[in-house]
């Protein structure tokens, strides 16, 4: 899988997702950027890097709907949104949640962007999809669901979410912007429930795809 240009993801996107997390939804999409080279394929290898034993068990997981941009575009306006989309892609926004919170100052983009940490499906054509907030996420760790939920339930949409990413910025072709996750995480459980060595976690969306991967520590 090529390496995109830029990963934008969306934090909050789901109510009962923040409410987990202790925290709430906001009134503008919140916004970080994972590293494009933590991109790797399905069937791929998590790979837990020894800088995660900073701060504890941490490494959790997070199903979410990926979009794919097709071309360079800015300001997009409203009703051309799906035009710039190629497709979609199943991904997980893999997080150590230490590193997240606590280990950089509070900003997002170190502890989401590790190596290994955004295992995506292959593409899957725009055209493939009637509609994008009608989508079931579900995520399963070692063969037990931990996520279920569908993406009508988006505190943004994906057509809100290309007009707003757009504005005054251009998102440039194979861009990817990963719209968010429901519940179910592992940091919003109690306990805590982390990716471990040889666990597996898949993610489904159905008609999108299948993504599993092991997981290892290195």
């Amino acid at each position: 899988m090529r390496i995109p240009p830029a990963i934008l993801a969306i934090g909050r996107n789901y109510a009962d997702h923040a409410a987990e997390m202790g925290g709430k939804t906001d009134e503008r999409p919140m916004v970080f950027m994972k590293n494009p080279a933590s991109v790797c394929r399905n069937g791929d290898a998590i790979v837990i890097p020894s800088i995660c034993r900073e701060g504890g068990p941490q490494v959790d997981f997070e199903g979410e709907l990926a979009i794919e941009i097709a071309h360079d575009c800015c300001d997009v306006a409203e009703g051309d949104e799906m035009s710039v989309i190629a497709g979609y892609r199943v991904a997980n926004d893999v997080s150590a949640r230490w590193w997240q919170k606590s280990g950089s100052g509070g900003q997002f983009c170190r502890g989401k962007s590790f190596n290994t940490f955004c295992p995506m499906t292959e593409l899957v054509a725009r055209g493939a999809i009637d509609d994008p907030q009608d989508l079931e996420i579900e995520t399963i760790l070692n063969g037990e669901r931990m996520q279920f939920a569908s993406t009508k339930l988006m505190v943004f949409p994906v057509r809100y979410l290309i007009r707003e990413l757009s504005r005054g910025m251009t998102l440039t072709a194979g861009t990817i912007i990963l719209t968010g996750t429901p519940a179910g995480v592992g940091a919003g459980r109690t306990p805590p429930l982390y990716l471990k060595d040889g666990d597996t976690i898949e993610v489904r969306i159905a008609r999108v795809g299948h993504l599993i991967n092991r997981v290892r520590e290195a």
